[in-house]
C-alpha cells in the first residue's frame, strides 16, 4: 500500500549506474528500488550527520567510529537496500521511514546497523497490524525525527561540548567524549524514556477530556506569543556569543513559567516564544508573569505579549489557524511591557469569572454583596477595551489591554 505523504521532501537522487538521475522520495538509499546499486569503493566507511550515514567514500577517524558503535549500539553491516529486505519491507517504504526521520541519502553505503533494521521492523509492524496506516507511521516517524534531532544538536552544542574540553594538552575532544558518553548514555536514555512516558500521559489525559471526538483534533484553546522588544537592533549591537546567552536566558525563563503555571511551551524562535493552555485564567497569568519577571531583570529588553482564543488545530506538536494568526498580530501591536488579547479571550475571562466586563460592573457587584453580608467576587484581571483597528490578513480587532486587579491588600498598600 503507497499513500501519499504531501508532508514529504522531494528532489533528484543519483541513479544506478548507466541510468538517468530520477526526481523522486528517498531516503538513505533509492526509493523504489529493489536491487543494490555496485559496490563503490570505500562505501562502508559513511559518516552519521543530520541524525543518519553520511555519503559513501568519507574516510572516518577510528575513535569517530567507535563512538558511533557505543551510541548505536550496533556495527555497520547492511546496506540500505539489506536493510530493508532484513526487515521484510520494500525499499520505497523503507526510504519514506529513513526520510521522515531525517537520515541523509547514503546509496548503497554500508552503513546501516541491526537497530535500522529493527526500526524499519517495528514501524512497518505497526502498519501490517492495522494500528497505523502508512501515512500516519510515516508521521510518526517525521515527529520523532524532527523533536530528537533538536534535542542531540543542543545536547551536543551545549552539554557535551562544555564537559569535554580537553584535560591536558595533546588530547583530542573525541578522546575525552568517549568515556563521558559511556558513563552518560545509559543514564540519560532513561531519563528521555521518562519524560516522554510523563508527556504522552499529560497529552492523553487532554484529549480525552475533550467533550467531542471533533475537539480532539480541532480543540478551543487560548494561545499566547511573547516577543522579545528591539531584537533586531540588539543583534547588530551585542557579541553572538552574548546574544545567544540572552536568548537561552530569554527561552529557559519563559519555559519555566508556561509550565509552573499549567501551559504549554509549543516551541521557540529566539526572540520570541508561543504558548498554549486550555484554560484563559493560565494563559493570562503566565503572561503577567512573563512580564513581571522580564521587567525585573535588567539585562533583559522589554517584552510584549498577545493572546488570542478560539478554535485551534494541532500537528505535530504545533498549533496552527485563525487565532494563532490573530495571537501573532496582536503581540506586534503590543505596547511594551503589555499585554493585548482578543475579544473571545476577554469575554472567556469575563465568562468565568476571572475579570469584570467594566470596573462599573465590579463595584455594583462588591455594593450588592455588601448589602447582602456576602463576601464580593474576588477578579484577579482587569480588562481595558483599546481603539478598533485594521490587522493585516484578519480585518478589523478590537483588542483589550490586560493587567493585574489590584487586590484590597494592595490598595491599602
Amino acid at each position: 500500500m503507497t499513500v501519499d505523504d504531501s508532508g514529504s521532501g522531494t528532489g533528484a537522487h543519483p541513479a544506478p549506474d548507466g541510468e538517468p538521475a530520477r526526481d523522486d522520495e528517498a531516503g538513505p538509499g533509492e526509493a523504489g528500488s529493489e536491487e543494490p546499486a555496485p559496490d563503490r569503493p570505500g562505501s562502508g566507511e559513511a559518516g552519521t550527520p543530520e541524525g543518519g550515514p553520511d555519503e559513501a567514500g568519507a574516510e572516518e577517524d577510528p575513535l569517530a567510529l567507535r563512538l558511533e558503535g557505543l551510541i548505536l549500539g550496533a556495527e555497520r553491516r547492511y546496506t540500505p537496500f539489506q536493510a530493508a529486505r532484513s526487515a521484510g519491507v520494500s525499499m520505497e517504504l523503507a526510504s519514506r521511514f529513513w526520510r521522515a526521520m531525517g537520515f541523509a541519502d547514503i546509496g548503497q553505503a554500508k552503513a546501516l546497523t541491526e537497530a535500522d533494521v529493527l526500526a524499519l521492523r517495528r514501524l512497518a509492524g505497526l502498519v501490517e497490524a492495522g494500528l497505523l496506516s502508512e501515512a500516519m507511521a510515516v508521521q510518526v516517524a517525521r515527529s520523532t525525527g524532527q523533536t530528537t534531532a533538536r534535542l542531540a544538536e543542543w545536547q551536543i552544542d551545549s552539554f557535551l561540548e562544555d564537559l569535554t574540553e580537553p584535560p591536558e594538552p595533546g588530547m583530542t575532544r573525541t578522546e575525552v567524549t568517549y568515556p563521558l558518553v559511556e558513563l552518560l548514555l545509559p543514564e540519560l536514555e532513561e531519563f528521555l524514556v521518562y519524560v516522554w512516558r510523563r508527556q504522552l500521559a499529560a497529552a492523553t489525559g487532554r484529549v480525552i477530556q475533550a467533550t467531542d471526538d471533533e475537539e480532539m483534533v480541532d480543540r478551543r484553546l487560548a494561545v499566547g506569543f511573547a516577543d522579545l522588544v528591539g531584537f533586531t537592533r540588539l543583534t547588530r549591537r551585542m557579541e553572538e556569543e552574548e546574544l545567544g546567552e540572552l536568548v537561552e536566558a530569554f527561552e529557559t525563563t519563559a519555559a519555566d513559567l508556561v509550565a509552573a503555571n499549567g501551559g504549554r511551551l509549543i516551541k521557540t524562535l529566539g526572540d520570541e516564544v508561543l504558548y498554549a493552555a486550555d484554560d484563559a485564567g493560565v494563559a493570562a497569568e503566565t503572561a503577567l508573569r512573563l512580564i513581571e519577571t522580564m521587567a525585573n531583570d535588567e539585562t533583559m529588553p522589554e517584552l510584549r505579549v498577545g493572546i488570542a482564543f478560539g478554535t485551534v488545530t494541532t500537528r505535530m506538536g504545533d498549533v496552527f489557524g485563525t487565532t494563532v494568526n490573530l495571537a501573532s498580530r496582536l503581540t506586534s501591536i503590543a505596547p511594551k511591557d503589555a499585554v493585548l488579547v482578543d475579544q473571545a479571550f476577554a469575554e472567556e475571562l469575563i465568562r468565568s469569572g476571572e475579570a469584570p466586563a467594566s470596573e462599573a460592573e465590579a463595584a455594583e457587584a462588591a455594593a450588592t454583596a455588601e448589602k447582602e453580608g456576602e463576601e464580593p467576587p474576588v477578579y484577579r484581571f482587569a480588562l481595558q477595551p483599546m481603539w478598533q483597528r485594521p490587522v493585516r490578513g484578519l480585518g478589523v480587532v478590537e483588542p483589550w489591554l490586560l493587567t493585574r486587579r489590584p487586590t484590597e491588600a494592595q490598595d491599602t498598600v
